[in-house]
């Protein structure tokens, strides 16, 4: 048995209209203060308001959000008895308002013990609205929750099917004040759910077409978005995209970028896109050099749907992987660890627990070469100065 599991989505111009008429009594909107700065929760107050919708804003999540925060949320939560969860930002905000849901339904629940094997009858107490403001996470569709163990300097990934969002809300509105530093970021984010989500052994008939069409998106826009943040079109499309690949990697789980990425992300406090993002490259190089040629097959149906090559299949998913680099290049992203400005001799003493991050990520397992640590210990090394993967 298995399981796609998606929101209902509202998008295009004005979908923050939808607000309007939900029905509802008392929102609890989870956020950030810059997303509280910029104006954009002052947006979705206006629409709050013509529905009569009392709402508290909780606007304290930090980038990476911490088990205290959510704990904190929860409880404020619990004071004001919300009959709706918004979640407005990026994905820190989107995954906070996830936990807080949970632990709001369920008071004597720790964080970290949100879990797939569990029932937490959620919507008992609130539904879950997600409004992103960057083009990246693709959490407005997931169930994923990532939080950090700032104790133990962990990042946990958590969920739930019920942690699913009821509606995900694209308004192109949200996202236009995106910087391009975080364009990029973001967008290389969306590259690497669909991809990897097109790629890992749990993948499907129903994560395949998403995942595809998320890439070729991407390809095809994400440029345009960083080079001019004013290109509304360009800003649309990478917003569906990345909701896109979220219904794609959020039912098929990602692969070995993420689980390199988490481990970099958690050490050295890389923002989760350009991490993730960084390492993609050279994970997919290692997938396509081991004997199963299942990858090497898909990365060249991907590259050839994409119009980015045609010929043999390993040509393609060569020419696939080159492209990658080449769209890192062009929106500002790092295509090597030395290049994030991290001294050699840090990330070298470093490497062991890299590895040992890594294999214990379920993402290390769901390919159809699943590395030992010293294969991890090697991608993490080559990685560094930017060596292409050869083994």
């Amino acid at each position: 048995m298995q399981y796609f599991a998606v929101p209902f989505v509202v998008f295009g111009d004005d979908s923050l209209q939808y607000l309007s008429s939900v029905m509802g009594k008392r929102a609890y909107i989870v956020t950030d203060k810059n997303i509280v700065k910029l104006g954009l929760v002052d947006l979705v107050v206006e629409e709050l308001k013509k529905a009569g919708i009392a709402y508290k804003i909780f606007d304290e999540v930090e980038p990476e959000p911490s088990t205290q925060t959510v704990t904190k949320s929860a409880k404020i939560a619990q004071g004001f008895q919300p009959d709706l969860v918004i979640g407005v930002g990026g994905g820190s905000c989107m995954d906070a308002a996830k936990a807080t849901l949970v632990c709001y339904a369920q008071p004597d629940l720790a964080p970290d013990a949100i879990s797939p094997s569990s029932f937490f009858n959620l919507r008992s107490k609130a539904r879950l609205i997600c409004i992103p403001t960057t083009s990246g996470t693709g959490s407005e569709a997931t169930f994923a929750i990532v939080l950090t163990d700032v104790e133990n300097k962990r990042k946990l990934s958590l969920g739930s099917y019920e942690t699913v969002p009821d509606v995900a809300i694209l308004d192109p509105l949200m996202v236009m004040s995106m910087p391009p530093h975080i364009t990029g970021d973001t967008g290389m984010d969306v590259l690497c759910h669909a991809l990897e989500g097109c790629t890992t052994t749990w993948r499907n008939r129903f994560t395949d077409g998403p995942g595809f069409m998320a890439i070729k998106l991407v390809f095809e826009f994400l440029k345009k978005a960083y080079d001019n943040g004013k290109d509304v079109e360009s800003r649309k499309e990478m917003m569906y995209a990345a909701t896109i690949a979220g219904t794609c990697f959020g039912n098929s789980m990602a692969c070995l970028g993420h689980s390199t990425g988490h481990a970099l992300g958690a050490l050295f406090h890389t923002p989760h896109g350009r991490a993730v993002g960084l390492y993609l490259p050279y994970t997919m190089e290692y997938l396509i050099n081991g004997s199963d040629e299942m990858d090497v097959a898909r990365y060249a149906e991907i590259a050839r749907f994409c119009k980015i090559a045609e010929g043999n299949d390993k040509k393609c998913a060569k020419a696939l992987i080159d492209a990658v680099r080449k769209l890192a290049k062009d929106v500002g992203q790092p295509l090597s660890v030395k290049d994030l400005g991290i001294k050699r001799e840090d990330y070298m003493k470093a490497v062991p627990e890299l590895v040992e991050r890594a294999v214990n990520e379920v993402m290390t397992i769901t390919v159809n070469r699943i590395p030992e640590a010293p294969d991890l210990e090697k991608i993490f090394v080559y990685a560094y100065d930017g060596k292409p993967v050869d083994f």
